[in-house]
């Protein structure tokens, strides 16, 4: 678990919402349990066949039939989603040259694609809105902005440019004089952005909404050029910021139909700011929402007064601050407020701040402490999470704590009141977390032990190959025998749910997986501890051994036969014996593996099993000798020896109880060949008869139709009814081939 993170410092106790009864939480349960729109499947199959509706230009790239034509909103969420998806390159950007569609709204954040295929594709579309959050380093800022000046169209009438976190080279400025005159929105979130370019940028003439965040700007004075128009500010840490506190709020009192504001700071900075600009009376008199979230010297008081003489106001920024604990909060009818005091005030932060992984951080380490004893699902603050995890990949602070609320979030049964849709995505972003840091043995073991949930590994989609071999490398750790008994308990659940061939691609952790499981469950064997690490190690076994000759071998090229007669001579619980006895079943199904099973030592105990009083003990002791005897041509057995065994199989079977009898385990089988056998119980022997078995059997043999093994099977079975029960052949003599 988390051990650092000091549960007994928190400041205040959260009031946790119901799941149940909260609006939020009821809409992200119906919105994640509703089908996906039929547009939505639509576009993803578009997307999924693209190479095979498209033709090729002599270039590579691809261009859509002459004759489609998408709308314009369609054509716009169908480009978002390429990005979203990763699918969006030079060589799938290409389809937006033609005139089939009509862009209006572009994104492409966090797409891969050069300048050139950015200028090809989408600058001849009359362009209202870009957003070209985080775009890949080949599309540097200046080049989407030459591209988008290229077009008088677009200079005139662009109303929203996003360039957040997008790169500058050094040497190069961001925009030209007089161009993208129609812009009224820009943010240059966490861009190479300088008090030159803000210069520029205060000169256009309709631009009313600017974000300067996480900049390179000494000096915001450019601002008092556009002061009569700016309802948008945000200049969230200006760490280069070299005006005293004086300077700027002398600024911003001349931004007075300023309507937003966003002064919030990493906590570390300990800027006092904001605090100076609360003092301020006759500042911001239009203000609605303000952001002070990690400011200094920040106390419920001076916020409250600073509100009420502002009545109008919407949202207060006051994560990471001292404010937000008092009465007046939650009383204030129509303010929303980011902050840590209230689950409340929580998901409203991480839904603000979902693009600042330090405020995201600050969040998730409230929302851990808040809900580390949760008895409450909460369907809408898992998804927050979701987000904040899907946004910051890379940010480790963010992973880690997003890793332990999410175990918070869906332990003890709370996963069950989750949408499975929800549940999928946050398991692939652990499995992601896990992946990026693979270091990080805090992180590692959150997320292993949200994974050990019956509800995700039974009902939740995810890629389970992946999954198994990050597990498997987990149980040849050593460093913690808790860890490595839920590694070991996964594994055990996930090998039931893979294919045969995935379990061959699965080779390397596999070796290694098998040998460290057979050496834990001797350990156990030796030290006579019975407990459910060694349970979960022999169902693992038994479960990757299924229909897996590769496992098989591995299984018995490592002494595993000699540590489960120990396991058998050791413990006597059903429990323990039903799992060594499935484990031979597998074995003994792989044909040039059987023969390691007559031996004298473990031949005893499987026919002092057989006659156990436990049914599943007795089930599985007759599965192998049913495999062992079902072919007399194999040479194991002379037919003495043959016989004996299928008389300890006819006394067994007939001290069965009832079929109605209860099972702990699910049996099923892919074949029923080696349990022909079981046939020679007369009460079998008589229900085949009277059921019609036997004449099927003989118009199998008459017709000749049947395949070669199915006629050697059929023979096989009026075989040993020959010589075992001639009073049921007779009726049928005159009708056996001859």
């Amino acid at each position: 678990m988390v051990h650092f993170l000091h549960l007994a410092l928190s400041p205040r106790t959260l009031v946790l919402p119901d799941g149940r009864e909260d609006a939020p939480g009821r809409c992200v349960v119906q919105e994640e349990a509703s089908p996906y729109s039929l547009v939505k499947i639509c576009l993803n199959v578009l997307i999924a066949n693209l190479d095979k509706w498209c033709s090729r230009r002599p270039d590579g790239t691809l261009c859509l039939p002459e004759h489609w034509s998408l709308p314009q909103e369609l054509a716009d969420r169908f480009l978002r989603m390429m990005a979203l998806q990763g699918k969006l390159t030079d060589r799938t950007a290409s389809v937006f040259q033609g005139q089939e569609m009509n862009l209006k709204m572009i994104s492409i954040q966090r797409a891969e694609i050069s300048a050139a295929a950015f200028m090809k594709a989408f600058c001849h579309h009359k362009l209202l809105e870009v957003d070209a959050t985080a775009v890949h380093s080949g599309l540097p800022a200046p080049d989407i902005v030459h591209a988008l000046c290229s077009s008088t169209w677009i200079q005139h009438n662009l109303r929203c440019l996003l360039l957040d976190s997008t790169t500058v080279p050094q040497d190069c400025r961001l925009l030209a004089p007089g161009q993208l005159i129609g812009l009224r929105a820009l943010s240059v979130f966490n861009v190479s952005f300088f008090t030159e370019d803000l210069v520029i940028v205060s000169q256009l003439p309709n631009l009313d909404s600017l974000d300067i965040s996480n900049t390179l700007v000494t000096d915001i004075s450019a601002l008092f050029a556009c002061k009569e128009r700016l309802r948008f500010l945000a200049m969230h840490h200006l760490k280069c910021l070299t005006m005293t506190n004086m300077q700027v709020l002398s600024v911003i009192r001349e931004l007075k139909y300023l309507c937003y504001l966003d002064i919030s700071d990493h906590r570390q900075l300990r800027s006092d700011l904001a605090f100076h600009l609360l003092q301020e009376k006759e500042i911001l008199p239009n203000v609605v929402s303000l952001d002070v979230s990690g400011g200094n010297c920040i106390t419920d008081a001076v916020v409250e007064a600073f509100i009420q003489q502002r009545p109008k106001m919407q949202f207060v920024g006051l994560l990471a601050t001292d404010a937000g604990y008092s009465d007046f909060f939650t009383a204030k009818q129509g303010l929303r407020v980011a902050g840590g005091a209230n689950m409340s005030q929580i998901s409203e932060a991480l839904n603000r701040y979902r693009n600042r992984s330090c405020f995201v951080k600050e969040a998730l380490y409230r929302l851990f402490k808040g809900t580390f004893s949760l008895q409450v699902t909460l369907p809408a603050i898992l998804k927050l999470v979701t987000i904040g995890m899907r946004n910051h990949p890379l940010e480790f602070p963010v992973q880690f704590l997003a890793g332990a609320c999410t175990l918070n979030l869906t332990c003890q049964g709370l996963a069950r009141g989750m949408p499975v849709r929800l549940l999928s995505a946050v398991t692939c972003l652990l499995f992601k977390a896990m992946k990026n840091f693979p270091d990080c043995q805090e992180l590692q073991k959150n997320c292993l032990i949200s994974l050990a949930n019956s509800r995700i590994l039974g009902d939740v989609p995810f890629d389970r190959f992946d999954a198994a071999k990050i597990v498997l490398k987990w149980v040849c750790k050593h460093e913690s025998p808790n860890m490595q008994t839920v590694a070991v308990s996964i594994t055990s659940i996930l090998a039931l749910q893979l294919l045969p061939e995935q379990i061959l691609q699965l080779q390397e952790e596999l070796v290694m997986g098998i040998k460290e499981l057979l050496t834990l469950v001797r350990r156990k064997t030796n030290e006579r501890l019975n407990d459910v690490t060694l349970l979960f190690a022999l169902k693992a076994l038994w479960n990757l051994s299924d229909m897996s000759p590769m496992v098989c071998k591995q299984l018995v090229e490592n002494e595993g036969l000699a540590i489960f007669i120990q396991v058998l001579e050791t413990f006597s619980e059903s429990m323990i014996q039903s799992k060594v006895l499935g484990l031979l079943n597998n074995i003994a199904e792989v044909r040039e593996l059987s023969p390691q099973l007559v031996t004298e030592d473990l031949m005893k105990h499987i026919l002092t099993l057989l006659h156990s009083s436990n049914i599943e003990v007795s089930y599985f002791a007759a599965g192998v000798i049913a495999y062992l005897t079902w072919n007399r041509q194999n040479g194991l057995f002379c037919e003495w020896q043959r016989n004996t065994l299928l008389q300890h199989l006819h006394v067994a079977i007939r001290n069965w109880p009832s079929s109605s009898c209860k099972m702990s385990a699910l049996v099923t089988y892919r074949s029923l060949q080696p349990f022909f056998v079981f046939l020679l119980a007369s009460k079998y022997c008589k229900m085949l008869v009277e059921e019609g078995g036997l004449q099927l059997l003989c118009d199998i043999q008459a017709c000749g139709q049947a395949s070669a093994r199915v006629q050697q099977l059929s023979a096989s079975i009026l075989e040993d009814f020959r010589m075992h029960f001639l009073t049921y052949l007779r009726p049928h003599q005159a009708r056996r081939p001859s």
